[in-house]
């Protein structure tokens, strides 16, 4: 029976992941639109908004937050598409079609949080959920994307070892930075309503917080600059490959940007177009981040690095 299953080749699959990817990249930046606006609550309802699934009675808040859902619609098609077709690929690779599993589990899940978002009426906790679980579900987009534009036993060279695990060492301050930013919104004046409605905020150090999470978030964001700064001197000197330095130029020019945006919101006092932009950086960053990992390859055993010669890299 499989025999007679339709065949995906690598570059027609390679295409549904890339595209799986972009679409979830969008549906990241329209949910932040949503919050910002002050949509968060302009369909109460869940998933009808106003007790309609199509209408074209919508107020401008509404309709943004209808958008946002037809958006996640389209979101959800593109992430079945690449799961599926990860099973009908020719030749069939296990690792890409257990990684693409993750991604219409991811938004199922990001349905379910979206519905309790709403449910609640934006609880600044489950708020920060959906967009965390956002960037976990990027990351195996992300991996799946790029793992299906390489063949199977990858001939360009991993980096050594040191190499790898230095690169490695900046994810889990990334995520921790990703996971600062989203307090520290979760403390600011845009919690997604707007008019009478009324959303709780973070106010764990009283009328504090905002101002305390904003120079904690900063402090944290420029030790991450400089941790990204020494990663590119270092992979200089080592001779890296043009593909990981070009990564992690990508990721230092990207950082800061992210720091003079930064300056410019807490002197702006936080407009949400400032906002919006500080967020839309920050999932690039992320990606970055997610480029610089993969441009490193495996982790090669300890054992099988002593004694071998360095391999030959492209030049920059």
């Amino acid at each position: 029976m499989r025999a007679r299953l339709p065949k995906i080749a690598p570059r027609t699959y390679s295409r549904i992941a890339t595209i799986a990817f972009v679409s979830l990249v969008a549906i990241v930046l329209s949910g932040a639109a949503v919050r910002l606006t002050g949509s968060g609550l302009g369909c109460p309802t869940w998933p009808d908004c106003n007790g309609r699934f199509i209408t074209t009675e919508l107020d401008y808040h509404a309709s943004v937050e209808y958008g946002n859902r037809l958006i996640t619609g389209f979101v959800g098609l593109a992430v079945i598409a690449a799961a599926l077709m990860a099973f009908l690929r020719r030749p069939y690779r296990k690792d890409l079609f257990l990684l693409s599993l993750a991604l219409p589990a991811g938004v199922i899940g990001q349905i379910v949080l979206g519905a309790l978002v709403v449910e609640y009426e934006l609880p600044p906790e489950l708020v920060m959920q959906h967009f965390l679980l956002s960037q976990l579900i990027l990351a195996a987009a992300f991996a799946l994307m790029w793992r299906a534009r390489r063949i199977e036993d990858d001939s360009n060279p991993s980096e050594p070892r040191n190499t790898v695990l230095a690169t490695r060492a900046i994810v889990p301050l990334t995520a921790w930075i990703l996971l600062l930013g989203t307090i520290t919104t979760g403390a600011g004046p845009h919690p997604g309503t707007n008019g009478d409605q009324v959303a709780r905020r973070f106010v764990f150090r009283g009328g504090d917080t905002l101002d305390w999470m904003i120079h904690w978030h900063g402090r944290f964001s420029t030790f991450f600059g400089l941790c990204a700064v020494a990663l590119w001197v270092y992979l200089r000197r080592q001779q890296a490959s043009a593909r990981l330095r070009r990564a992690v130029t990508v990721l230092c020019l990207l950082v800061a940007a992210q720091g003079v945006v930064g300056f410019v919101q807490y002197e702006t006092e936080l407009p949400a177009g400032m906002v919006w932009v500080h967020i839309t950086l920050a999932t690039l960053t992320w990606i970055s981040v997610l480029w610089a990992v993969a441009a490193a390859g495996k982790l090669a055993p300890a054992a099988d690095t002593a004694g071998e010669p360095r391999p030959a890299r492209t030049p920059a």
